[in-house]
């Protein structure tokens, strides 16, 4: 009986893991802290929302890795460091600041979890001087 209950426990235990997101936003960070748009637009979702000093819009995911390579090609990012993460109404949420040869930009990424994904929603960067 006792080998039935932990097969079936370790069954149930296996299912709820496969459920889990490929990524976190740990990930979603660290992509950030490289610079590196080609590890960050696995991310992006079809439509995002992207707001820097100069300019604020919603973009395709295609143009969104244009408007964010253009970004991070003019302030060449140097570190990405997380200052707070939470979730709010289904939406995670991470605030951190992005150090760049330019400046640094305090920056929002709004994740949402479709399906089996973590996918970013808007990202915000506003100067921090």
């Amino acid at each position: 009986m006792k080998r039935v209950l932990g097969l079936a426990v370790l069954s149930v235990a296996l299912v709820l893991v496969s459920f889990r997101p490929d990524y976190n936003i740990d990930d979603i960070a660290l992509a950030m802290r490289s610079g590196n748009i080609n590890q960050l637009s696995r991310y992006l979702d079809t439509r995002v929302d992207i707001s820097l000093p100069e300019k604020s819009d919603t973009y395709s995911k295609s143009q969104a890795e244009m408007i964010i390579r253009d970004f991070f090609n003019t302030n060449v990012v140097r570190n990405f460091l997380v200052k707070h993460k939470g979730e709010n109404s289904g939406l995670e949420f991470c605030i951190g600041v992005l150090q760049t040869r330019n400046g640094d930009y305090r920056t929002t990424l709004f994740i949402k979890q479709k399906g089996d994904k973590l996918l970013l929603q808007e990202l915000r960067f506003q100067s921090a001087q």
